[in-house]
């Protein structure tokens, strides 16, 4: 696996802006430091924090060709915002460019950005690690986000999904349907316990 990482790094640096390069490895470590943390394979958070964003580069227009050309469905939503299309563009590239074979992997990769129902909790350590890695911005609530991860990676995730929303509303921006969905049901498990 270790030299699986060191080839898809060489690549990715040519693939990747600076920028986002260095955000990738940030999830990554801070995906492997979760995974420690709780209890997951470090290999597959490893694997999956590298390869999160690997169609976050591709242009708009170029994402929803490949996306029709490899018949990955395209939300309305998408369209309009084609940059949410590079989590399921991702996990095909992961797996058709990057010969990543392992479903868990490739479902964490498609599910980073929106999250979905029932995660398993690989897909919720990429979910956070793409939040909290230590070069992000510092966005409201971010001390008490990072200290949740590490404590109740659910309660953690729920506060994500409750702060993202408010931020795309405050700015009238377009929701994923799948956004809403993920957070309904882990609030709703939040309300159970």
């Amino acid at each position: 696996m270790n030299q699986q990482i060191t080839k898809i790094r060489r690549k990715l640096i040519a693939e990747l802006d600076k920028e986002r390069y260095e955000h990738t490895l940030g999830v990554m470590y801070t995906a492997a430091s979760m995974a420690m943390c709780h209890g997951e394979d470090v290999e597959q958070a490893l694997l999956a924090g590298l390869l999160h964003d690997c169609a976050k580069c591709i242009p708009g227009e170029n994402k929803i060709k490949m996306c029709e050309k490899y018949h990955l469905n395209v939300s309305e939503v998408e369209r309009e915002n084609p940059s949410l299309l590079h989590a399921k563009l991702g996990a095909f590239l992961a797996a058709k460019k990057y010969h990543v074979e392992d479903r868990e992997v490739l479902c964490a990769i498609a599910s980073h950005t929106t999250g979905r129902p029932h995660m398993t909790l690989l897909e919720k350590i990429i979910f956070i690690a793409d939040y909290i890695e230590p070069g992000r911005r510092e966005l409201p609530n971010m001390e008490e986000v990072r200290h949740l991860a590490f404590r109740d990676i659910d309660g953690c995730l729920l506060r994500i999904l409750e702060d993202s929303l408010e931020y795309l509303n405050h700015l009238s921006k377009p929701i994923d349907p799948m956004t809403e969905k993920t957070y309904e049901y882990y609030k709703m498990k939040s309300e159970e316990k």
